[in-house]
């Protein structure tokens, strides 16, 4: 597991959060995190748009490097999730327009990006004694499972216009966000665990 991918994996949640912090304070008007979605901050004729732009690039770029990272992941698992970064960086390209909603390409591509991001962990997993906690096949599995409820809950409340739409897309997001930093941790303590202990004492002979 290189340094690099801790460097990106730990950077990913740091730009989600503070790009939609950051973006939500220079607002002309108040804005509702609760009611307000990320999207809405990088859309077209938001106040300065490019903080939430350039964080959703970041993020994307962080999880596309991530995924080149993560060699003690499965390739499926890290296709998916490179997949997910790239579906970010086009999220930020194709804005929605303020006032009037999504985009068919923001739309195709934020929905790409949140189900990638979902369930790389459940292709990502693999068997044997020494595969880092964060991809075992149970812990994939109840990570996929939460990104799922989580992304369901943002889905039924975007479709239904309900009034926690932008808390629902912020849990999420941030859960995405920080999964990969989680798995990139485990992997890292794995290996150096595996330098530090002593090596294994030839048996003797009878």
């Amino acid at each position: 597991m290189p340094w690099w991918g801790l460097v990106s994996s730990a950077a990913a949640p740091v730009l989600m959060v503070g790009g939609w912090t950051v973006a939500a304070s220079l607002q002309a008007h108040s804005f509702d995190p609760v009611t307000g979605t990320i999207s809405a901050l990088a859309a077209v004729g938001a106040t300065d748009r490019w903080v939430m732009t350039l964080a959703l690039l970041g993020v994307g770029v962080c999880h596309l490097v991530t995924g080149l990272a993560l060699r003690p992941a499965a390739a499926a698992g890290r296709l998916i999730l490179i997949t997910g970064g790239v579906a970010a960086m086009m999220v930020a390209a194709n804005p929605e327009v303020a006032g009037a909603g999504g985009t068919a390409p923001h739309t195709f591509w934020a929905t790409l990006g949140f189900t990638a991001l979902a369930v790389w962990p459940a292709a990502g997993w693999r068997r044997g004694a020494a595969v880092p906690y964060g991809l075992r096949p149970a812990v994939c599995a109840v990570a996929t499972g939460v990104q799922l409820c989580l992304l369901a809950w943002f889905d039924t409340e975007a479709i239904g216009q309900g009034g926690q739409v932008g808390m629902a897309e912020r849990v999420l997001a941030g859960t995405q966000a920080a999964w990969p930093l989680v798995v990139v941790l485990t992997c890292r303590w794995n290996q150096s665990r595996a330098h530090t202990q002593p090596p294994a004492r030839p048996a003797l002979m009878s």
